[in-house]
């Protein structure tokens, strides 16, 4: 008998209609597969874990997604059988279409057959210890509006020098992604108030 944690059934009750069967779905698989994986609801979805994290599904308003912590180990030979029956599965791996992550109905997944192959190859990753390659951070340009009215007090300048560079993502991030150039000034004096307090 499966392990299931409550929060997860109710994440599934509570997505669309559409999407019920398709976490159901992908969670009995995930069990099938890997019997001693543990459910949790992580970053606002159920994820699944074992000896670390295995994989995690989303529901989104029209679609649902399923993908792997270590995909781009799973995904990373383009004959493989896991990238030509699980293009869908494959989100997160840089250079796919993001379109190719829409599962929209049962019918848009592989088999079986395949899911369960591709799960117990994550397993077996993490049975092995086998890690992510590491990598660098990209860095994320600092925009010149942001930048000038970080000058303007020396304080948040050299608090946002010495931020972690996630931290200094995040930021940006935040900033850039205003619809609106009243949004992004009041983003960007906000910013500027947070980040002189340390923030």
């Amino acid at each position: 008998m499966p392990t299931t944690d409550p929060l997860v059934d109710a994440y599934i009750a509570q997505s669309g209609d559409f999407a019920k069967p398709i976490l159901t779905k992908l969670r009995a698989v995930a069990h099938k597969a890997c019997p001693d994986v543990i459910e949790k609801i992580k970053w606002g979805a159920p994820a699944f874990e074992y000896k670390g994290p295995l994989c995690g599904m989303v529901a989104f308003k029209k679609h649902c997604a399923f993908g792997f912590w270590k995909s781009e180990l799973l995904f990373r030979d383009k004959d493989s059988t896991f990238v030509k029956a699980g293009e869908k599965l494959s989100w997160g791996v840089k250079g796919r279409d993001p379109e190719a992550a829409r599962i929209t109905a049962i019918s848009d997944l592989p088999s079986d057959a395949v899911l369960l192959k591709i799960i117990k190859e994550a397993k077996r990753l993490n049975d092995e210890g086998v890690a992510l390659p590491k990598r660098k951070p990209e860095s994320v340009p600092l925009p010149k509006d942001f930048e000038a009215a970080m000058k303007k007090v020396k304080r948040a300048a050299a608090n946002f020098e010495a931020f972690a560079p996630s931290h200094k993502r995040e930021y940006i991030g935040w900033i850039t992604e205003a619809k609106r150039e009243e949004t992004r000034r009041a983003r960007i004096a906000t910013a500027v108030e947070w980040i002189s307090e340390g923030k």
